[in-house]
């Protein structure tokens, strides 16, 4: 239960290993920040409870986010941010924030019901050094959709702001969260998507927290067969944009299973919560991710660099003991669970999920992970590299830079060189892997551009 996990934590306090504070696989690559709880609508399923009777008290001031952002890049000098909230664009030091974040070296991209997007707002966010966006929706019937987000006229508005991300040439994801109300819009959903022109489309599960914890989620019988749509999807739209799972990552055994070639299994494919990620609440707490209300420390009175090293929470992630079923799984090294499901629904985060069916069989070896090199993983150059091709490399963000680095220097070799050039990232970004489609997703916007 909960308060054996938190009573766990407390025991590892005095026993935590002074070599990981410097381990390369401990490296916070993507850091979720939601700056406020403010919002103009009030979904159903939000998981801060975010809404328009939320103030600006407590949220942190600029001066503190600033500090903060220094301090993350102190430890990783590439990251990637995702601004969020409650709706970020109700902050008037939004820009100031990623401007401060993009100079620096991170890639800053913003998260948003996408009805405040007016071409003001996306020039500013360009202006910014904003790389991309990810706007959210919850179904092509509008009075599902505006019912949900306890919004009038949001959908219009918010397809609205799609057409005018285009004009702006700003990259964009589409996310919906699956409910009883949307699951047979799933193809549906994912095609509008691509017709759109997002470079990925995100299927999020309910996890039992804020709001989303009054509402019904689908039973485990109905995540396996939306996963399996999911991979079919996957399939069908390779080349022109990517479908993903997010808070399932049971969706790593169904790509194991049934589509074994497909280029998210890059992706390191374990829960990353804690262990190359984390959130940043609107009052300075560090948890694990956005669905893990469990506080790892408080940035007000701590440094980031102490929390992200010393916490006994993040250190009981990133031993990878898990419980229950999940513990023998043979999938465990390339799924885990999620981490902020079983808290939610077990008060254990290393408990199992238990929105997952499968029952490990125990007659077949662990299942290692399909790819040699994963996103998040460290790679030493092993070649030449001309100095502008060098500083190209390192402005991509620090969780796919390896996986480019490797792709590179493939290529180099393949082709008969001795020298990685820009001239030759030109190259390969016109023969890049299907997963990155036929455009470039917004972390890699201008990074491999002659």
């Amino acid at each position: 239960m909960l308060s054996s996990s938190v009573t766990t934590l407390a025991s590892l306090s005095d026993e935590i290993p002074a070599v990981l504070a410097g381990h390369r696989e401990y490296v916070p690559h993507v850091v979720a920040w939601n700056l406020t709880r403010r919002c103009n609508l009030e979904c159903a399923h939000c998981y801060i409870s975010a809404g328009p009777s939320e103030s600006a008290d407590g949220e942190m001031t600029t001066q503190e986010c600033l500090r903060i952002a220094e301090e993350i890049l102190q430890l990783n000098p590439s990251p990637m941010f995702i601004l969020s909230g409650g709706e970020p664009l109700l902050r008037d030091d939004l820009t100031t924030i990623a401007a401060f974040a993009s100079k620096r070296g991170a890639t800053v991209v913003v998260g948003t019901n996408g009805t405040l997007l007016t071409n003001d707002r996306i020039a500013a966010l360009k202006d910014a050094g904003v790389s991309g966006v990810a706007v959210s929706v919850d179904s092509l019937d509008q009075r599902y959709h505006d019912n949900f987000r306890h919004g009038r006229g949001s959908l219009e508005a918010t397809t609205q702001a799609l057409a005018r991300l285009r004009e702006h040439r700003m990259d964009f994801i589409i996310q919906t969260t699956a409910t009883k109300g949307n699951r047979s819009e799933l193809s549906r959903l994912v095609a509008w998507a691509a017709e759109q022109g997002a470079v990925s489309f995100n299927l999020y599960f309910l996890v039992a927290t804020g709001r989303g914890a009054r509402l019904s989620d689908l039973s485990p019988a109905e995540y396996e067969l939306l996963l399996a749509e999911l991979v079919t999807l996957q399939r069908q739209y390779l080349g022109r944009m990517m479908v993903r799972s997010k808070c399932a990552p049971h969706f790593m055994r169904h790509l194991h299973q049934a589509a074994p070639e497909s280029p998210i299994l890059n992706y390191e494919t374990r829960c990353p919560c804690g262990v190359q990620y984390c959130r940043i609440t609107p009052d300075g707490k560090l948890t694990p991710c956005p669905y893990t209300p469990l506080p790892a420390g408080d940035l007000r009175t701590q440094s980031f660099a102490e929390v992200w090293n010393n916490s006994p929470l993040f250190q009981e992630l990133r031993s990878r003991t898990l419980g229950g079923k999940c513990g023998r799984c043979e999938y465990q090294r390339v799924c885990g669970g999620c981490r902020a499901r079983a808290l939610a629904l077990e008060g254990d985060i290393m408990a199992a999920d238990p929105s997952c069916v499968y029952e490990p069989t125990g007659d077949i070896p662990v299942i290692e992970r399909a790819q040699t090199v994963t996103y998040g993983m460290h790679v030493e150059q092993g070649m030449r590299w001309s100095p502008d091709a060098e500083a190209r490399v390192k402005r991509i963000p620090s969780f796919v830079r390896g996986v480019v680095t490797k792709r590179l220097e493939d290529y180099a070799r393949r082709q008969g060189l001795s020298e990685v050039t820009v001239g030759l990232m030109a190259e390969v970004r016109s023969a890049m892997p299907i997963d990155f489609s036929k455009r470039k997703p917004f972390f890699l916007s201008n990074e491999l551009d002659d």
